[in-house]
């Protein structure tokens, strides 16, 4: 590892520990021309989930993407942020796949978004189904209205 210091690029580790809750590891390393100390982190590198796009193209798994869709369905809405980061963020690790459809996303997230709040999941179904007339829009009104019951 090179010196962030010097550039010399021998250093020696001086200790390592588990971090991020065994996510990445922690190393302490002494450059071995300067002296000086400095910390590295480890971690994995894992292949990224990919999303197959209904027209056919792959492209990677963004959560920033998946998030920005949520945030604006409960723009305004009693809804915490931080329950949106954490399913987006999350939600690459929950699918345990190397591939899923895009439609499959929008699924996810609107179970997710139904106990949560009945506008913001109307919102996001009005974009994901892409509604074409009045009367399905309204029917998926209905729909959740007849669940509640």
């Amino acid at each position: 590892m090179k010196c962030p210091y010097c550039s010399d690029p021998d250093s020696k580790v001086v200790n390592s520990r588990p971090s991020d809750d065994g996510a990445s590891i922690r190393r302490r390393r002494e450059c071995l021309n300067c002296a000086r100390r400095f910390t590295t982190y480890e971690r994995a590198q894992l292949e990224p989930l990919m999303v197959v796009k209904r027209s056919g193209p792959r492209e990677a798994f963004n959560p920033d993407k998946l998030l920005r869709g949520l945030s604006l369905a409960t723009e305004k809405r009693p809804v915490e942020p931080e329950a949106l980061r954490a399913f987006a963020y999350g939600f690459e690790d929950e699918v345990g796949a190397a591939e899923i459809a895009s439609e499959e996303i929008g699924k996810r997230a609107m179970t997710f978004l139904r106990p949560l709040d009945d506008v913001a999941y109307i919102r996001f179904a009005s974009v994901y189904r892409d509604f074409d007339s009045l009367e399905r829009f309204i029917e998926e009104i209905r729909g959740l209205k007849d669940r509640e019951e």
